[in-house]
């Protein structure tokens, strides 16, 4: 059934005898009215085997910052993982440091928990777009979703793009509206929106009867009602066991498995995992890998876990159906297939999205160098690099021109900016390139990667910010205003345009936007985008920055250092007022007298310098310049750090 031979839908509420809702649609061949006992899980079709009922695979699916990670502390803690009296972190499956300092998810975590006898394995995906990949890959290890909205924002583009995926897949979803307390929820508009999102997508007809609930994943309560507070999330725990399919499974049948996540351990080397699709397996058995050129390897596999709570259990074996995470293969990638070497049967590749983005990773050669970090020579960076694309697959390394650099490419800005943060902590020092987008030639034309913008503004600052992404080369394609006089723009604009939006986007609106993106297409160039209109004040010698200095270029200018820091020639320490660069000595002095007072200088009022985060200093830097980043220290600086050549060489390119 087409979304357009649809007639009517009605979303009928709870019903009063504590069956669950669901969405029905008018004229549905599997219509099933509320309270009908016969309106279980939908069947799915081609199915073989036999159902393990002592098992349910799941993946938690939603937008950024909808409450994935926070809905799985509450089932972690309602399931009795945990002791009575054990003292647990807030968002406890972000165990990354950037991850807990960021608010979000950057790696697809396993967790299991148990419920009447039943063993859930629940995936927690990344809900930012630039690690969509990881989203996209894990679906398959899966046998249904839980969809988080967000009962005031409802459906967002990394909504549609995980759901997307997830309905290609034919995977049960159970929709849940999250943060029903927050001030301005709508949860029963969202559902209907969300009700929208699956007939746009072209779901299949089955898909449409889905069942939802209404949580709060912060107080810790799941309900069929939205206006019923509860205090605990069993509805959701039922809800899964009645409508998430457990796995078919074909024990008497060779062992095969999909290749969906990768891992790395300093002592077993290369971890890889998936579901096991068929047939069981050993530790030490004898396995083959058909990669993804069609070559086969034989090897013995020498460990074998699986997942139980927070925890990885070794295990001397496993049964199809169970999410596993292996060893004793180095050579691995996403989607290969590990199988019995008496019936290596592969399964079809995964795609995996190209990147959009790249940037150069330079040996730093500042005269600082090695001041702070301890891992910096090209040999410890390609290697950190190497080790890093064993378990990141949507990253790519590619030699340049000079043997102190590499090209590194990723889904998006952030990504790199985490991977930059990660190694510095590390103690790596690197210099990195401004980054910028990868074009493609098609049909003789040059495209560039498009992306997706959704904004959501008050009227007081639509004006600005459409000004500014017009200035980006962004197209509106939708606008539309809710009951809340809140403004939701849709662009198309150019990955080039979206380098630094966010933090801009944030001061324009006084941190009150909300602002998500995501990969569309490769379109036709769009032209010349001038981000950055004012130049740099380059220091003209290596020293102390002196107040007396700062004071008298404060006024024309924005100023990155504070008195006593030190600097060195060919260093960026401010922002010009106007667009040319312009070479300042910050390392001045007051000359003395036998005429100045002591107190002369008191009056002295400085500008508290411009700080930069990471992401934000990768927006910053110009063509022509570089970013050092080390353990303790951001610094940018031109590539050419003497001012006499740096001038000969601006000559020579006019």
């Amino acid at each position: 059934m087409s979304p357009g031979n649809i007639k009517a839908v009605v979303i009928i509420p709870e019903p009063e005898d504590g069956s669950h809702g669901h969405v029905v649609v008018a004229g549905h061949p599997h219509q099933a009215a509320a309270g009908d006992p016969h309106s279980g899980p939908l069947p799915i079709t081609g199915e073989d085997g036999v159902a393990r009922e002592d098992m349910r695979n799941i993946a938690i699916i939603a937008h950024v910052d909808h409450g994935k990670t926070t809905l799985v502390d509450v089932i972690l803690r309602q399931s009795g993982t945990f002791r009575s009296n054990q003292i647990v972190a807030e968002r406890v499956m972000d165990s990354n440091d950037l991850e807990r300092e960021k608010g979000i998810t950057i790696l697809s975590k396993v967790t299991a928990v148990h419920y009447k006898g039943v063993k859930i394995n629940i995936v927690d995906t990344p809900g930012h777009s630039d690690f969509g990949g990881e989203v996209e890959r894990i679906l398959r290890s899966v046998d249904g979703v839980l969809l988080l909205v967000d009962a005031c924002e409802g459906p967002m583009p990394q909504t549609r793009f995980v759901l997307k995926k997830a309905l290609e897949q034919k995977l049960q979803p159970i929709v849940v509206i999250n943060k029903i307390d927050r001030p301005g929820a709508r949860s029963w508009d969202v559902v209907h929106e969300v009700l929208e999102l699956f007939i746009e997508l072209g779901c299949d007809e089955t898909m449409l009867d889905f069942p939802y609930l209404f949580a709060s994943a912060v107080e810790g309560y799941a309900s069929p009602d939205p206006h019923e507070l509860r205090t605990d999330i069993e509805h959701l725990f039922e809800m899964v066991l009645e409508h998430i399919p457990p796995p078919r499974v074909e024990i008497d049948k060779p062992f095969q498995l999909q290749v969906t996540s990768l891992d790395y351990d300093d002592h077993l080397g290369r971890m890889f995992g998936g579901k096991i699709l068929r047939g069981a397996v050993k530790r030490g058995q004898q396995v083959t890998i058909i990669k993804r050129d069609g070559t086969q390897d034989n090897f013995p596999l020498s460990r074998i876990f699986i997942y139980d709570g927070l925890k990885r259990i070794d295990v001397d074996e496993a049964a199809a159906g169970e999410i596993v995470l292996l060893a004793g293969y180095d050579e691995v990638q996403i989607g290969e297939t590990i199988a019995d070497p008496l019936n290596p049967e592969p399964l079809s590749l995964i795609h995996i999205d190209e990147p959009t983005v790249s940037m150069d990773f330079i040996v730093n050669n500042s005269p600082w160098a090695g001041k702070s970090g301890k891992l910096l020579t090209m040999r410890n960076i390609a290697n950190r690099l190497k080790r890093e694309i064993k378990i990141n697959v949507s990253l790519r390394i590619e030699p340049t021109e000079s043997p102190d650099a590499l090209t590194v490419s990723g889904r998006g800005e952030l990504q790199l900016a985490i991977l930059l943060e990660t190694m510095r902590r590390e103690g790596f020092e690197v210099m990195v390139s401004k980054p910028r987008a990868i074009t493609k030639e098609i049909d003789g034309k040059s495209c560039e990667p498009i992306e997706e913008l959704t904004l959501d503004i008050h009227d007081e600052f639509l004006g600005v910010i459409m000004e500014e992404v017009a200035k980006r080369k962004g197209e509106i394609i939708q606008m539309s205003k809710d009951e809340g006089a809140v403004n939701r723009l849709i662009y198309e604009i150019p990955t080039r345009g979206l380098m630094g939006f966010r933090t801009d986007f944030l001061t324009w609106t006084k941190g009150l936007g909300l602002m998500s993106r995501t990969f569309k297409y490769y379109g036709p160039h769009r032209g010349e985008i001038i981000i950055r209109t004012r130049g740099s004040l380059i220091a003209k010698e290596s020293g102390r920055a002196a107040g007396y200095a700062i004071e008298a270029l404060q006024d024309r200018s924005t100023l990155f250092m504070l008195p006593g820091d030190e600097v060195y020639e060919g260093q960026v320490v401010g922002e010009n007022s106007r667009a040319d660069d312009m070479v300042v000595n910050i390392c001045k002095f007051k000359k003395l007298t036998n005429m100045r007072s002591a107190n002369e200088d008191a009056t002295v009022v400085l500008i508290p310098p411009r700080q930069f985060m990471l992401e934000q200093a990768l927006a910053f830097i110009s063509e022509d310049e570089l970013l050092e980043v080390t353990p303790d220290a951001l610094r940018f600086r031109k590539r050419i750090l003497d001012t006499t050549q740096r001038h000969m060489s601006e000559r020579g390119r006019k």
